[in-house]
This record gives C-alpha cells, sequence and structure tokens, in this order.
C-alpha cells in the first residue's frame, strides 16, 4: 500500500468493527476498531501506515485520529451500552501528550461515560521516554478511561506493563495449534499470574478455532475475540447472536475439564496414599540411609529421587538418586540448605500444622531439567521427607495439576 494512496484518497478509509465477547454472559460486551484503506473493494488495514516511521509523524497522526473519528461518530450511535476499543500508536500519542488524541474521544463520549474507552497500545514498540507515556495514561486514567495493552508476550516488557497497571491485557493465540498447547502453558500462565497481580483482565483474541476458543476459556481468558466468533465489519452485530451456541461450547468445556480435574484428583489421592504406606511401612529417618535406600528401590515406580532434610531446610540424609535405573548415594548433598526454594518454609508449615503430606505444583528440576512434583511428608518431629516424583509416572497418569 502506497502512502500517498492514502493521504490522497482519505475517503476511502473506513473504520471496521470486531465484536468482543464476555465469558461470563456469552454477549457481545464490546466492540474494537481497525482503520482500513479500501483498494479496489478490498479493505487493507492502515496499521502497518500507522506504524511506518518513514512516513512524516503529522501524516501518520492524522490518519489515526481520521480513523478514531470515524468509528466513534458511529459507534455512539449503533452500539451505546457498549466499550470501544480505540487503536493508539504510543509514540505518536506522547508527541503532545495525548491532548489530540483525547480531544477526539471528548468530542463524541460524554464525560460521565469516559470508562467505555478502552486505549489499545503496544508498550513494546515505544521508543521514547517511558516516563512520558506513563504520564499520559495516568492522566487519562484520571478521566476513567481503561487502558489495554496489546499483543502481550515474550517481547513484553513486564516491568512497563506493571507500572502502566492495564485493564486489560491482550494476547493473541492466532498461531496456536492445539499440537502447541503444552508449549505454550508455561508464558500463559505467566502472563495470568501477572494479570491477576495487578488486576487485570485477559482477552484472547485471534481465536479463529474451538480449540483456541477452549485455551482462552482455560486460560483464564474473562474476553474473547476473533473470526471463530465473529470477524470484523463496518456495522454491528445483535448483543447476544452467539449467546446460544457460546454457552453450549462453554458447558462442553466445564464437563471436559472436570473429567480432566477428576482423573487427576483421583490418581493424586493414589500416589499419595502408595506413598504413605510405604514411607510408615519403611520409617526412614536421616540417620539410617539403609531405610532410605530400602525405600527408594520401593519407589521405583515412583520417584527419582529422595532426601530428608529438618524444619530449617538443612538436608539431614544424602540425596537416594535413581540414575540410568540404578539408585545411588550422593553424600555431597548432606548439609544443603533449601530454605531459599520459593514455598519450601510455608510447606514445611503446612505439614507441621495439618498432619498431612503436600504435593508442589509442577516445576523443573534444577539437576535433570525433568518436569516433576515434589511429595513432602514429616516422619518425625523434625524431619521431613522430600520424594521427586518421575516425569514418566506424572505423565503417564496425567498428574500436572
Amino acid at each position: 500500500m502506497d502512502a500517498m494512496d492514502v493521504l490522497t484518497n482519505l475517503e476511502k478509509l473506513k473504520a471496521y468493527f470486531q465484536p468482543v465477547f464476555s465469558a461470563e454472559e456469552h454477549i457481545v460486551v464490546a466492540y474494537e476498531v481497525t482503520g482500513k484503506f479500501i483498494n479496489n473493494e478490498k479493505p487493507i488495514s492502515v496499521q502497518s501506515f500507522v506504524d511506518d516511521e518513514d512516513i512524516p509523524e503529522e501524516y501518520r497522526v492524522d490518519i489515526e485520529h481520521k480513523i478514531v473519528h470515524l468509528a466513534l461518530s458511529q459507534l455512539t450511535k449503533e452500539a451505546k451500552n457498549f466499550d470501544i476499543y480505540l487503536p493508539c500508536n504510543a509514540n505518536l500519542l506522547v508527541l503532545d501528550y495525548g491532548e489530540s488524541y483525547f480531544d477526539i474521544i471528548k468530542e463524541y463520549i460524554p464525560e460521565e461515560e469516559l470508562g467505555r474507552v478502552v486505549v489499545v497500545i503496544s508498550e513494546h514498540d515505544f521508543k521514547g521516554e517511558f516516563s512520558q507515556l506513563n504520564n499520559v495514561i495516568r492522566y487519562f486514567r484520571t478521566y476513567n478511561l481503561k487502558i489495554a495493552i496489546n499483543q502481550v508476550g515474550s517481547e513484553s516488557h513486564l516491568d512497563y506493563i506493571k507500572m502502566l497497571s492495564p485493564n486489560i491485557l491482550k494476547l493473541n493465540i492466532a498461531q496456536l495449534s492445539y499440537e502447541s498447547w503444552g508449549e505454550q502453558n508455561d508464558l500463559f500462565a505467566s502472563l495470568g499470574t501477572l494479570a491477576r497481580k495487578i488486576g487485570a483482565n485477559m482477552l484472547f483474541e485471534g481465536i479463529d478455532n474451538v480449540h483456541q476458543l477452549q485455551f482462552a476459556w482455560k486460560n483464564g481468558g474473562r474476553y474473547y475475540q476473533g473470526k471463530y466468533l465473529a470477524d470484523e465489519h463496518i456495522g454491528t452485530i445483535p448483543r447476544d447472536q452467539l449467546k446460544k451456541s457460546f454457552r453450549e461450547r462453554c458447558q462442553q468445556f466445564i464437563k471436559a475439564e472436570k473429567r480432566l480435574l477428576e482423573g487427576s484428583y483421583n490418581a493424586l489421592k493414589e500416589l499419595q496414599s502408595a506413598l504413605e504406606k510405604y514411607v510408615q511401612l519403611m520409617k526412614p529417618s536421616g540417620d539410617n540411609i539403609d531405610h532410605l535406600v530400602a525405600l527408594a528401590k520401593e519407589l521405583d515406580a515412583y520417584s527419582f529421587r529422595l532426601y530428608i532434610c529438618d524444619e530449617e531446610g538443612f538436608q539431614t540424609s544424602p540425596n537416594i538418586m535413581c540414575i540410568d535405573k540404578k539408585w545411588h548415594v550422593q553424600e555431597e548433598a548432606i548439609n544443603k540448605n533449601w530454605s531459599w526454594r520459593p514455598y519450601f518454609l510455608k510447606t514445611i508449615i503446612e505439614m507441621r500444622n495439618d498432619q498431612s503430606g503436600v504435593f508442589s505444583d509442577l516445576y523443573s528440576d534444577i539437576d535433570t531439567g525433568e518436569m516433576t512434583r515434589t511429595f513432602s511428608i514429616a516422619i518425625n518431629s523434625n524431619e521431613y521427607l522430600f520424594i521427586d516424583i518421575s516425569y514418566e509416572y506424572l505423565y503417564k497418569h496425567n498428574i500436572f495439576r
């Protein structure tokens, strides 16, 4: 798309709207605006024009502002009770501290309704002084404008996102396939944790099939967007157009997830029962290595490592480690301290007070790189046994939660 074609044919600019659906009500709750240039009856996104730094800033600002004018003039009539997501290039926004952009919004939206407006920016594309952008965003927020961070992912600056404290994190899963769920789980779990810490909602966009919708639902998405639900168009759609089918899909997701959780819960309880039975039978302790080795051999089908610590995290036994299907005693591990590990002391307190064993979440072992879960259990008044479960066992019994 040639820049001059756009600049000399502004009448060919159109605002397109893509519905945003709510996970709570299964209805349309907002529209996101996209600017398009109609070239030979083919709509082409103007985002690349707005982002092209080879084009003078004033032209790019004019195009972005034109799209905002077009969108608000239409949506304030057709979508009076919906939120409106507006595109915003952060580098252009700070040129005049957001005044011209905000003036357009106020031209169409009464002050008491400014909370309907969601300004969408990409923080990782911003090249100026971050304090400037932060000041503009803080000013917008005093008028109850919402802020969404676009394309949140591996390239994002999480510290900047925390400072901006957005209302919404937009995550694009258009390239996510059903086969790549496992590979992406850690990233989306981290982003979900970030969203909860800063009080932001997650919007999953690029949903092109039912598997991506299920992934968004499974990973805590409150809002959904994509061609599978409704493509962008020059007009709006009925609020409850997909309510029945969307609800039915979610009910299918719920049933499937409950089956998985039930199976995982039962498998975990069975594992805990088996481990506790062997521990009670063998009665291991830090000063009886023979009993600990004997226990390890009994747990050959479950574990790849055992060791004992006191309540301050100092290891009182060697590691009993399975290497090449043989158990080895690693004396050098004695007296190492593990209290620096996240949740170690919390786990000790839980075991001491609840008088029961505790499973950790899934994590990657430092030494082997193997995904594992650790079962911890008190074996006397001051010693605690830690049993690292093999990935093979976890995978076979689907105990990943």
